[in-house]
Formats: structure tokens, sequence, C-alpha cells
């Protein structure tokens, strides 16, 4: 019998990954203290999306930092540069809005195998087309050169990127889920592919069980593979910031690691959980992986983004004005996908076999 692949068999176990987390926040709250009564006190535990930083009576500073992960391997195999860096911006800022702060800056770090003035110029512009549609300023950034750690998959062009966003968020108007209420609506905004999660496990099954290379074409998908996995991770900066100008929010979610079950972060901040039971069928990519590698739906809806990269929470009174307001503005497909609830967790009905998935 074949044995069925997961992110943990490819190579990342989250809940390892939990664990280690529990035990770096342990460590880290306690240089919290070190800020208090001091500009920069600290205003949020460890683990939401992003951090906040108190500035003065009124204004937060807010930090994130994140990387575009193995996708760069993608990137190097197709030879093509010039679109990860919207990953990069995408990552940072998409996680900073969910804490209803206004992305201002990004510092990025590119470590290279080698000097290629080529590949970092094409790195450069992706990195400033994501920032135009972020709104950010690139400020500064580093380039290491570190041919003894950096290694790729074509001789002189191993690279990694990561950046850290800064944002201003008035501290009456933050939005950490804390308002958030049984019986509210989650409203999805649709994801543009696969995003900057997840790739581990989608390259093992395209590349390692499949045995296909990024110029080859899969039956259920329009383009090539590796077309399909570069494709950038939608940035929701401006959708988001107008959106709670206008109407009223209470919770935000970049989907991204940990897929849904990141949900629960939640659980710090309110009482309600999430019945998800309204989900759309998930675009191509992802019926092709679970296929090709035999994944469970469980490990599906934990890892990958499923045709969701973003949620919003709101009255269930206001989730037809604000459904309408995002269609019409942004012309991107909105639907609302569930409902919080009394229970805590987070419950998932699967489109395509209506099974209920709890995490």
């Amino acid at each position: 019998m074949t044995k069925a692949w997961t992110y943990a068999r490819s190579g990342v176990d989250i809940a390892r990954q939990k664990r280690a987390h529990a035990l770096i926040g342990k460590l880290i709250e306690s240089t919290f203290q070190l800020r208090e009564g001091k500009v920069g006190r600290v205003l949020t535990p460890f683990g939401h999306y992003a951090s906040l930083l108190e500035l003065d009576e009124k204004r937060a500073l807010v930090l994130h930092v994140d990387g575009v992960g193995s996708k760069v391997l993608v990137a190097q195999a197709m030879n093509k540069f010039d679109t990860v860096g919207i990953d990069c911006v995408a990552m940072c800022a998409n996680d900073l809005i969910c804490l209803g702060a206004e992305p201002i800056a990004l510092i990025d770090y590119l470590a290279v195998q080698e000097p290629n003035e080529s590949l970092v110029g094409e790195i450069m512009k992706g990195l400033v087309k994501g920032a135009e549609t972020a709104g950010v300023a690139i400020v500064g950034g580093e380039t290491a050169i570190i041919p003894d750690i950096i290694s790729g998959l074509s001789e002189g062009k191993g690279f990694d990127l990561s950046a850290m966003c800064a944002g201003i968020v008035e501290k009456d108007k933050t939005i950490t889920g804390r308002a958030m209420k049984p019986g509210e609506a989650v409203i999805g905004l649709e994801s543009s592919g696969i995003h900057s999660n997840g790739l581990t496990l989608a390259r093992k099954v395209f590349f390692e069980k499949a045995g296909l290379k990024v110029e080859d074409r899969v039956e259920g998908l329009e383009r090539t593979v590796g077309e399909e996995l570069l494709e950038p991770t939608r940035i929701y900066v401006n959708e988001v910031m107008e959106t709670i100008k206008t109407n009223e929010v209470h919770a935000l979610a970049h989907i991204t690691g940990g897929a849904y079950s990141k949900l629960n972060r939640f659980a710090d901040y309110s009482r309600a959980g999430f019945e998800i039971d309204e989900l759309p069928r998930p675009p191509s990519i992802f019926e092709v992986i679970q296929r090709l590698g035999k994944i469970p739906y469980e490990d599906m809806y934990r890892t990958f983004n499923m045709g969701i990269g973003f949620c919003l929470v709101c009255p269930d009174r206001s989730a037809d004005a604000l459904l309408k307001r995002i269609r019409t503005r942004f012309k991107i497909v909105a639907q609302q996908i569930g409902t919080t609830t009394k229970k805590r967790g987070v419950r998932i009905k699967v489109p395509e076999s209506k099974e209920w998935i709890i995490f």
C-alpha cells in the first residue's frame, strides 16, 4: 500500500514546530519587562500575527518578520527570480495588517551563494513590485554572501530571502480578535494559488513522488507545474485597510503556515471558536497535489490555504455590506465561509466530501 504524503513526512512537522514555538515564547517573553515604563512597551503576548509596541498614548508600532521559504527552490528550478520578492512582501505585510496596522516600511535580508548581479537585480524587481502593491517603502536591507551555508539547485544561484516589516496603528483601533463573539460572520478572500506555504510538501509530491519537472504539465492544471507553484502570493493590504476603515471588523487572519488550524490562535483573545462550512471547491493546484500525494483532507487543510488566503470576522448584520463593498471596490472573489461559535476550536466541512475536520 502506498503511504500517504503529509507535511510531517515531507520534513515539516507542525506539531513539533508548535512545541518549539511554546518554548521560544517562554524565553522571549521574559525580555518584555525590559521595556516596561519606556517607549516600546510590549502590548501583545507572543504568538499573534505581529508584535505591538507602544509609541505614545495614541499610537503603537507593529513589527513582523517572515520569508519566502522553499519557494526559492522553485524559482531556482525555473530560473525565474522576479516574483519571489512579491511573496516576501506579501508574507510580511499580510500578517502585519492582521492587527489593523498600516504597513509603512520594509527591510529585506538576502543571503546568496555567490555575488550575482543579475540574480539580485531580478529579486529586487519583485520586492519593488510587492512594495508598490502594499504601499510600503523599502528603507534598507542586507545582502550576505555565505557559500558555506547557502547552496542551490543551480551552481551560483542559491539564495534565501526574508524581510522585516513595520507598521503603525492607533491603539484604540487595534484588531486582535478580542471583540469577536459567537454568531459572527467569517468572510474569506480568494487566494491567488498556493502562495508561500506548503511548498515543501508540494515539491516532494510533484518532483519526488510523481517524478515531474517544473516544465511538465499535469492533467488538471492549465499551466506547467513550475508556473503554478511560482504564482505570487496575493497582497491583501489595500482590500483590508480600506475595509476596516468603513466596516466593523473584529478579527483578521492571514491563512499561511498551519492554514486553518492557525485560527486557534484567537483562543487566547476570545471565547469564540470557528465553524467553517461554506468553503469553495479548492483550486485545481490543490486537488492535483492531493491526488498525486494521496494526502488526507486533514493534512491538506492544515497545510494549504485551499483557495482562501485571508479571513475577516465581522458582526453577522454587517456581512452583506462588507461583502458588497469588497467585491465592488476590488473585484476580488469574496464570500462568507462560516461563523464563529460558542464552542472553542476550528471545525471545517470539506467541500468535496462533506466530512468534518476538527483542529
